[in-house]
């Protein structure tokens, strides 16, 4: 398996689409070292292994939205049709398809680097359930403690003060 392909490579191409983590077919494919259009027709020539709930192909809306989240130059230019998305359990299934050892062992990689998100996941949500019991349990003493933890859980996205002056707040600094 080539170097390059981390937990990190692989976690930074995992989407969250119709309510369920995914990757895109044009990602699978740079990972298994094989063309968009060859993962496409090997998935095509064996459907019955790709129920809706492993597999689906992007509408334009979600695609396009896809692609204003995500700056990125690697979607390939003009497209004929939308990438397909590949749940967890299809990416599990896209190893008996692509029988490459490269395949498998990206595979294999890809379904930890799934495992590992599961548990962080479940990681945090146990934390804000423990954090709950606490507050439940504590007086308004800690209030302040658990506005910071709040805040550490759930950060928000506060707009960034611009960085200089205006020429109206340089006038009424300065005269």
């Amino acid at each position: 398996m080539p170097k390059l392909i981390t937990t990190e490579t692989i976690a930074s191409r995992i989407f969250f689409i119709r309510g369920q983590k995914i990757m895109l077919s044009l990602h699978l494919a740079a990972l298994y070292g094989v063309e968009t259009k060859v993962l496409v027709q090997a998935v095509k020539r064996n459907m019955e292994r790709f129920p809706k709930d492993f597999m689906f192909q992007l509408t334009d809306q979600e695609f396009i939205n896809l692609k204003s989240q995500i700056v990125t130059s690697s979607w390939g230019g003009v497209r004929r049709a939308n990438p397909y998305a590949f749940t967890e359990q299809g990416v599990a299934m896209l190893s008996s398809v692509l029988r490459s050892k490269q395949a498998i062992q990206v595979n294999i990689e890809i379904m930890r680097t799934f495992t590992k998100i599961r548990h962080m996941i479940s990681a945090n949500d146990e934390l804000r359930a423990e954090i709950e019991k606490l507050r439940e349990q504590t007086d308004d003493r800690f209030q302040i403690v658990f506005e910071v933890l709040d805040q550490l859980l759930n950060p928000e996205s506060d707009p960034k003060k611009e960085i200089g002056f205006t020429v109206k707040e340089q006038v009424e600094q300065y005269g």
